[in-house]
């Protein structure tokens, strides 16, 4: 089975923020990860995950993507956030494009998206950081959201052309969106940098809705990603036991 973090910031929301990086790394899990990392005390949380000896493998970018005009403050935003993983040991930056922006076509929004991330991919390929790039949903959790498909996602990474930009496949998102998920990961592995995991519908952990767990994480585990699966669902109760449910499949 693949190695499996835990989005401390969904899994465990009922107690303070560091306290869920040991709770974490209690249950079993290999690695965490967190959204905005702005406005968290980072000595606590960088020495909270040193002394549960357990890594931080990702958290949010930050930056509207979508907005030629807002272009600058994007790049800025996005190398801070550059800046800030490579010195916490993060490897992974999430980065969502933002809406979908009233009088723009998407056309001119899709380049937007290749120009940021073309311009700090030289930043994150010197600090040893990857972009992943994240479609959402948007029937259910994220309307007025850019990126729906992983096809898009796919020619957006491809467009930049950099090792350390790739997309983040939620499979919980893209179940909602396209379903196909195993062809469609097996295929496309090679543009992949992070999982996400939650069950459909209702987005908690797996097991409890109409995905197949079991054989999308053999499929994920016969390719070569060697990367991280992350769980970022609510659990359908007792937090702990979500997390045994899905430690206890490896």
């Amino acid at each position: 089975m693949p190695k499996i973090s835990v989005c401390v910031e969904m899994v465990y929301d009922d107690e303070p923020f560091h306290e869920r990086i040991t709770r974490a790394a209690g249950a079993g899990a290999d690695a965490v990860e967190f959204w905005d990392w702005r406005g968290k005390d980072l000595d606590e949380v960088r020495n909270a995950a040193a002394d549960a000896d357990i890594p931080i493998v990702g958290c949010v970018a930050g930056g509207t993507l979508t907005d030629p005009d807002a272009a600058d403050d994007a790049v800025e935003t996005i190398r801070e956030s550059i800046e800030t993983a490579a010195s916490l040991g993060i490897p992974s930056l999430i980065a969502t494009t933002g809406p979908d922006q009233d009088g723009l076509d998407r056309a001119t929004q899709h380049d937007s998206i290749v120009d940021i991330l073309s311009r700090v991919a030289p930043d994150a390929e010197a600090a040893g950081v990857t972009i992943v790039l994240e479609p959402l949903n948007t029937a259910v959790d994220h309307p007025g959201y850019y990126l729906e498909t992983s096809e898009e996602g796919y020619e957006i990474v491809d467009a930049v052309g950099s090792p350390n930009v790739r997309l983040l496949y939620d499979i919980y998102h893209q179940q909602i969106t396209e379903g196909n998920v195993i062809q469609n990961i097996t295929e496309n592995i090679d543009y992949i940098g992070h999982f996400h995991v939650a069950d459909v519908p209702g987005r908690h952990e797996p097991g409890t809705g109409e995905l197949d767990y079991e054989n999308i994480l053999e499929a994920i585990e016969g390719t070569a990603y060697d990367g991280y699966v992350g769980c970022e669902f609510s659990p359908a109760g007792d937090a702990d036991e979500a997390m045994a449910a899905v430690l206890n499949r490896r």
